[in-house]
């Protein structure tokens, strides 16, 4: 895949895929299935240019409104593999690149949306963070009750031996918490932030303290 070492490499505007529950993260992959003519005509956009879609979860679902506000804060991804279906869908996989805060909607006549990105926040995306504090016991410890909570199960070989960065992203986008929780997630500044607010969401998810309103 290519290595983006600096902001000047991403595109300037991006189409944008508003999907409630769904957050890319950096060095992160999101598969996706795409049937909706529009997203069909994004996705042809993007693989005739740089390749960018940015994933983005709107503030209100967007089953109930046309055209839902865009959270602040999304990530852009790179088209990293690509395939038709004989139905007439396409299945594509993202690659998390850099987050991005949207500094402009743009006014377009295409039938998706599409934005002006603002990278400058997020310069750090483009170098993996050092991980080598990394709490796995804990996170580890944490995951556990929450599927036992949840009377679900993990590959625990694969939870022990995944690389913290590969295992947090991968958590924190496959979990099923709710679209504020997910944006916590893409939001934390930092990677260190980013694994507090992972492990506190499990642990949270499984406290019996009352009035606990973050998770759904």
């Amino acid at each position: 895949m290519r290595i983006y070492s600096s902001l000047d490499e991403l595109p300037a505007t991006m189409p944008v895929f508003p999907l409630t529950g769904a957050v890319l993260l950096p060095r992160g992959q999101l598969p996706l299935n795409i049937f909706e003519p529009r997203y069909l005509a994004m996705a042809d956009v993007a693989l005739s240019g740089a390749r960018f879609i940015g994933m983005i979860q709107p503030t209100e679902h967007e089953e109930k409104v046309l055209t839902p506000p865009l959270s602040r804060v999304g990530c852009a991804g790179r088209i990293t593999s690509y395939k038709e279906t004989d139905d007439g869908r396409c299945l594509l996989t993202l690659t998390g690149i850099c987050r991005f805060r949207v500094a402009e909607e743009l006014a377009v006549k295409t039938p998706f949306r599409q934005i002006r990105p603002d990278y400058s926040a997020y310069v750090g995306d483009l170098v993996a963070d050092s991980t080598s504090d990394f709490p796995r016991e804990r996170l580890i410890g944490a995951l556990k009750d929450y599927l036992a909570h949840r009377d679900l199960k993990a590959d625990w070989r694969s939870v022990m031996s995944a690389p913290p960065e590969t295992l947090v992203n991968a958590l924190a986008m496959l979990c099923p918490f709710g679209p504020a929780e997910k944006q916590a997630l893409i939001e934390a500044n930092t990677w260190n932030d980013r694994v507090d607010t992972l492990v506190t969401l499990l642990e949270m998810s499984t406290s019996p303290a009352p009035g606990n309103a973050l998770l759904h």
